[in-house]
């Protein structure tokens, strides 16, 4: 095995955002570009000589040529083995999984989540570490700090490995191992949930179910589970064959992108229970017939029945959620006696606190959910939590969570998206919302008086490490709050994303359209940041 020593030039943009680094397949496609981020990482980290490597991906564009590059880089830098899904497919949680539990040193995920495939779209990769979560901020600006100074990058010239049949192959010292993508998460989540009893729901057809892959990862990943392993018709998953530009769609499990699905569920012959997941399996969207349960809803719901869950019987040592997300898991933890941290968006803020053993379920608002099986959010995970609690309640979608609002008060939560906003403006846009924070506080507008206007800082409980600028809030004496934040998922301008959120304990007025209840507040987020004003749109992109 010939090692080669390639030079190469610095590129400026390979800053990694929340999660990873996400550009243009264009972008990635220019002579040096993986290369030199890959190499950076490699040089960034100590230790991993005759370590194991996990590498796999959601099947975008370009993804089967980036491993092929990876492959020869890391052999090149001495990893002594490559797990690697078959046809370079892993959804993000298995791959966080088979890290886990063949104790690899970390693992390459390639994936741009819930952005766009294909050639003029998007593509991503991020490093996770070996508990096979996100790499922590320290490490992702190391990253970036050495891809500031490159100058070389190693390799070796073979030709491209068969990554589609299982089994093992050499490279010199490089054991090569494809394996099958899905096998170690099914038995994963059979460890996890009531296989026997959602069989026994399925067959007797109290539950029927609709799943859409959206053509990303998760449709190898649901045919094998629910309908191979618990019975489900096989019309019970629909877009499953993952493709290279998920069929041309937004792979983000939303009612505006997984229309399909949404359009079945809000008629008149929709099914008990219908969710989609995303590009690369993280996310998840949970319906029931004719409702939609928000991502914040999902989690507390989660959370005060987690009981019923065999792998959570004992209970739970704590939760956490993202800063934007609503406090609805709050009222959850609170009535149970249970921790309940709020962190910064970013799985990878979840990942200390789940280590430690402080917290056992963990989401954000972005449509993630996870638990202490794995160190990432997981789509199917969250839908086969749904199913298992249907099968134990015997209630419909709806009823439960009518049920949980009557009983902890609804948080009425909706979030709007503004993207591909100019980088100046975006910036400008913050920097005009931070001068107004001094003066916020004790303001009155209409029913809503200012409690306190901040800008997000969090101190990790467990390792000290403080992470600054995570988001602009503006809580009101009522409970209500609006957040404002640049998303760093995009890969063409900014994500401008506001949070609204108002609290409803009152059970006769919990069934209000949650855009006009929130009406006020929404002006008032206009008022603060005057992004219409600024931008010259009538309207959000999305919104969720």
């Amino acid at each position: 095995m010939k090692i080669e020593t390639i030079t190469t030039h610095p590129y400026s943009d390979q800053n990694p955002g929340t999660s990873g680094l996400r550009k243009k397949v264009k972008v990635f496609q220019q002579p040096g570009y993986l290369e030199n981020f890959v190499q950076s990482i490699f040089d960034s980290l100590e230790g991993f000589a005759g370590k194991t490597l996990v590498l796999g991906g959601d099947g975008r564009y370009f993804n089967r040529a980036a491993i092929q590059i990876i492959i020869k880089i890391a052999a090149a830098n001495g990893f002594g083995e490559l797990i690697i899904g078959q046809g370079g497919l892993l959804s993000t949680p298995a791959a966080s999984n088979i890290i886990r539990k063949y104790q690899a040193f970390g693992g390459l995920i390639l994936s741009a989540s819930h952005n766009p495939g294909g050639p003029d779209e998007d593509f991503g990769i991020k490093y996770n570490v070996g508990n096979g979560g996100p790499a922590p901020e320290k490490d992702t600006l190391a990253f970036y700090q050495r891809s500031q100074s490159i100058n070389n990058y190693k390799t070796i010239i073979i030709d491209d490995i068969d990554l589609d049949n299982i089994g093992e192959q050499h490279i010199g010292d490089l054991k090569i191992n494809i394996i099958d993508p899905v096998s170690d998460y099914a038995e994963l989540m059979q460890s996890i949930f009531d296989f026997p009893l959602l069989r026994q729901s399925i067959s007797a057809g109290y539950i029927t179910l609709l799943f859409d892959a959206m053509h990303a990862i998760t449709g190898p990943y649901a045919k094998r589970i629910l309908v191979d392993m618990l019975g489900a018709p096989a019309e019970s998953v629909i877009n499953a064959q993952p493709l290279e530009d998920f069929g041309g769609h937004h792979p983000d499990p939303n009612l505006a992108h997984a229309h399909e699905l949404a359009e079945i569920m809000f008629s008149d012959h929709a099914p008990t229970f219908g969710a989609a997941s995303d590009g690369d399996g993280d996310r998840n969207m949970i319906t029931g017939s004719q409702i939609f349960v928000t991502p914040s809803d999902s989690l507390a719901i989660m959370a005060a029945n987690a009981h019923l869950i065999p792998a959570y019987a004992q209970g739970l040592s704590g939760v956490a959620r993202s800063m934007p997300t609503s406090q609805a898991v709050d009222r959850v933890a609170a009535s149970y006696g249970i921790p309940c941290y709020e962190t910064p968006t970013g799985w990878k803020f979840f990942g200390n606190l789940l280590d430690a053993g402080k917290i056992t379920l963990c989401g954000e608002e972005s449509f993630g959910t996870g638990s202490d099986h794995v160190r990432e959010k997981d789509g199917l995970w969250a839908v086969l939590f749904w199913l298992n609690l249907i099968a134990r309640r015997r209630q419909p979608v709806a009823d439960i969570v009518h049920g949980h609002w009557q009983k902890f008060g609804r948080d009425i939560y909706c979030r709007h998206d503004y993207e591909a906003v100019e980088t100046p403006i975006a910036n400008a846009l913050v920097e005009h919302l931070r001068e107004q924070l001094p003066k916020l506080p004790g303001q009155e507008f209409g029913e809503y008086t200012v409690k306190f206007a901040d800008e997000f800082c969090y101190e990790d409980s467990v390792d000290g490490s403080i992470s600054r600028n995570q988001g602009i809030r503006v809580g009101f004496t009522n409970g209500s709050r609006i957040v404002f934040r640049l998303s760093g998922t995009g890969t063409v301008g900014a994500t401008l994303r506001i949070y609204i959120e108002r609290f409803e304990p009152d059970a006769s007025r919990q069934d209000q359209d949650a855009q006009v209840a929130l009406a006020e507040l929404i002006g008032l987020a206009e008022q603060f940041c005057e992004v219409k004003k600024r931008t010259g749109r009538d309207a959000p992109n999305v919104i969720t």
